[in-house]
């Protein structure tokens, strides 16, 4: 997606609520095609960004400019041109769920043969096309969600943006919905997506920007990210007995000790090269019993970003 053309730019954008600042200087691209993750904690200032991305809010400062036509020149984007999935739902509970679809299809300016063609395929994908004539409230969570998710797509959107797109789901429905994002996006949908399910997120999105405290604090592709902000790779190492810390934290090529029994150690390496220097030095003080190596996590790694950020802020203060 590198050199694909740019779909948004974000541009020093900010966003104050009376003595509480939101979104504090955040800039940002996203490239055409690509799957792009809007991740941090609560009040991180991920919504406030994606409702001014939405136009629900003006940034108080800052430029938000799309590029969605051929021509590659700044436009305010139509309602047909963005899709939306909202973390907090707002579907007609009491209506039958092809009304529901059929209508919100209409307003966003498509011929009812095609919303009603468009809903019947996405109904019968998603395995709810027997129940289209049924209430909305007579849905469980996780198939309203499917709905709201049908909305926000049967128009064929060029940006999509979907916030908390896991919700209410089981495993086996959030690989349904990974596999459907990806679809989407080999269809040529931009996707934004926001959710705190980290295991998820890291095996569609192409690229991430953490956020905290309205600030980004890390930003890039996740192999850039694990080298250039945390490590590159995790060794999960049990002995025979409690080991030395101190002595195995000398070691320079470990970024981070972590001792997670009485036996058993985690080590987070700067370079995947310096897994066999660092097993040779510990065989000379213990034991080894089992070794396993992991990739850094996006979890580990949005965990790690955010508590240093709280450090940097706690020393600040």
């Amino acid at each position: 997606m590198i050199n694909n053309p740019i779909a948004l730019n974000v541009k020093s954008i900010k966003k104050q609520f009376a003595i509480v600042t939101a979104v504090k200087d955040l800039s940002f691209q996203i490239r055409r095609g690509e799957i792009f993750a809007l991740l941090g904690p609560n009040g991180a200032g991920k919504t406030t960004t994606v409702r001014m991305l939405l136009d629900f809010f003006k940034p108080d400062k800052g430029v938000i400019e799309y590029f969605l036509s051929d021509n590659q020149l700044p436009q305010k984007p139509s309602p047909s041109e963005i899709g939306y999935l909202p973390e907090e739902r707002g579907l007609y509970l009491e209506m039958p769920i092809i009304k529901t679809l059929t209508y919100l299809g209409v307003i966003r300016g498509i011929e009812k043969k095609d919303v009603l063609n468009g809903v019947e395929h996405w109904l019968k994908k998603l395995d709810l096309y027997e129940r289209r004539n049924e209430k909305l409230i007579n849905l469980s969570k996780g198939n309203q969600q499917k709905i709201q998710f049908i909305a926000a797509i049967l128009h064929k959107p060029l940006f999509l943006i979907l916030d908390e797109p896991f919700s209410g789901f089981d495993p086996i429905n959030q690989e349904i919905f990974l596999s459907l994002i990806k679809e989407l996006q080999m269809n040529g949908t931009t996707i934004l997506l926001s959710a705190h399910q980290m295991h998820l997120v890291e095996r569609v999105a192409d690229r991430v920007l953490l956020m905290n405290n309205g600030k980004m604090i890390a930003y890039g592709d996740l192999d850039s990210i694990r080298s250039e902000h945390y490590a590159e790779e995790k060794l999960i190492v049990t002995l025979n007995e409690k080991p030395d810390l101190e002595i195995l934290k000398q070691n320079p090529s470990i970024k981070k000790i972590e001792l997670l029994n009485e036996a058993q150690i985690e080590f987070y390496l700067k370079r995947k090269d310096a897994i066999s220097e660092l097993l040779n030095k510990i065989s000379l003080i213990h034991t080894i019993l089992s070794i396993k190596t992991e990739q850094i996590s996006l979890h580990d790694i949005f965990i790690e970003k955010v508590k240093n950020d709280k450090e940097r802020n706690h020393s600040n203060a």
